[in-house]
């Protein structure tokens, strides 16, 4: 589990088919093999760790997801520690279960914010809502606003500088993760309808059955 708060952005030393290197001093400093790092968003295990930098594995399901297989030597990535126990919880809840993919519509300054436009497919959308969290490539965001095929966000001067999302240009893809919360009521909502209709349906039948 993760909370969408940033701890360094990391840079990539090696990409090669199925696998991550990484240079990240900063999260190193206690990390041990087959711990947990979110890699812009994306919850991955440290297999090797020398000096300062780490390996991590992909599966053929990440490469599906997310963003990381278009990652190359030089490009910076979100990093961010599993959550203990004792930590406080200054995002909001992130699994680094990677939903989808997104992409940069646009960016527009607003007096020392940045206000960031995504589109995002429409199974993803539906569980956003306006003053909502979501999580982009790792970073735990609040949506200010959301038309049919997309969302914006808002960027303060710190997120401008301690994350990756300012590398993105129009059209580049983003790791989406939608509120956990959201999915779990829908699902809960959809299948009580489904039930209900059932039993509706059920008891028009045995009423026909009882009028003839």
């Amino acid at each position: 589990m993760f909370t969408g708060i940033i701890e360094e952005v990391g840079e990539i030393t090696e990409a090669a088919e199925g696998l991550l290197r990484i240079s990240a001093p900063m999260i190193l400093e206690d990390a041990q093999l087959g711990d947990s790092i979110a890699i812009n968003g994306v919850d991955l295990t440290v297999t090797h760790i020398e000096s300062s930098q780490f390996l991590a594995n992909l599966m053929p399901e990440t490469y599906r997801r997310s963003n990381l297989g278009e990652l190359q030597v030089g490009d910076r990535v979100n990093l961010e520690r599993s959550v203990r126990p004792v930590d406080r919880l200054s995002g909001h809840l992130v699994r680094g279960v990677v939903e989808g993919r997104g992409s940069l519509r646009d960016t527009r300054p607003e007096s020392d914010a940045i206000v960031v436009t995504y589109d995002a497919p429409a199974d993803l959308l539906q569980h956003m809502i306006v003053k909502g969290p979501v999580c982009i490539d790792g970073v735990s965001l609040t949506i200010i606003d959301k038309d049919e095929s997309g969302f914006a966000v808002s960027l303060v001067q710190y997120t401008q500088q301690h994350t990756n999302l300012l590398d993105r240009r129009p059209g580049d893809a983003v790791n989406l993760e939608t509120d956990i919360l959201a999915r779990y009521v829908d699902e809960l909502l959809e299948s009580r309808i489904d039930q209900l209709l059932d039993e509706r349906l059920a008891a028009r039948e045995i009423s026909r059955g009882g009028a003839q």
